[in-house]
């Protein structure tokens, strides 16, 4: 990101917290598709939009914690080229809105879903410059000190500190219903101690042991039951 200088979309990274499916014919291709009327069927990935969310709780933790620990935090002139959608957009929404004519808050908080699942979807096109467009890089405090910190300085932007994700392995045992089991379990195995942070989630991949996709379940729950007040 650094050396870039632009937030890029998983069309053009191969990456991502969610599904990996931003191909042609995936479902991330055929979603974008609806949306805009095939307007971006032929686009370059550095021309496709990239993806956030309205955070209109105004949640210290980000508008969709469900996708990450750590967010950007937009000025408020990308809010005249961003378009939004309420549910998510792989849920096949029908409701859209722009900054001056929307009212997905309404249908948002009137719904009842799991608190990941609650956010409005936003779409920012054209390019969004990390020395131009975001306000911060608003990180996880289980990263401080870390190489994550002494990267992120390397961006444009300030960085900034959220109260923190924080779960212990007995909370994360009250609630094997909200994944499964085996998540439960695999949280328990990849904690050092008797903890799990967003850091602990972050290093495990790098053991090459567990399957990314059922880490981002553990990460679910760190998400929903590990919300510190403080920090």
């Amino acid at each position: 990101m650094a050396d870039d200088g632009v937030y890029k979309s998983q069309f053009a990274t191969g990456t991502s917290n969610g599904g990996l499916t931003a191909h042609p014919g995936g479902d991330r291709w055929r979603w974008e598709s609806r949306i805009f009327a095939g307007a971006c069927d032929e686009a370059a990935p550095d021309e496709r939009p990239v993806y956030g969310a309205l955070n209109y709780r105004r949640e210290a933790f980000g508008a969709a914690p469900r996708f990450g620990s750590s967010y950007f935090r937009l000025t408020p002139e990308t809010l005249t080229r961003a378009t939004f959608c309420y549910p998510d957009s792989s849920a096949e929404p029908s409701a859209f809105g722009i900054a001056d004519r929307c009212a997905l808050v309404e249908l948002a908080e009137a719904a009842d879903t799991d608190p990941l699942d609650g956010h409005i979807e936003a779409q920012v096109h054209g390019p969004v410059r990390f020395d131009r467009d975001v306000e911060a890089l608003v990180l996880d405090p289980s990263y401080r000190g870390t190489s994550v910190e002494h990267e992120a300085e390397c961006l444009p932007c300030p960085v900034e500190w959220h109260p923190g994700f924080r779960l212990s392995i007995a909370d994360l045992r009250r609630h094997p219903h909200y994944r499964g089991e085996a998540y439960v379990d695999l949280g328990a195995a990849i904690a050092p101690g008797d903890w799990l942070t967003p850091r602990v989630i972050g290093d495990a991949p790098r053991t090459g042991r567990y399957a990314l996709q059922d880490l981002k379940k553990v990460w679910h729950c760190v998400a929903r039951f590990g919300r510190l007040s403080g920090c």
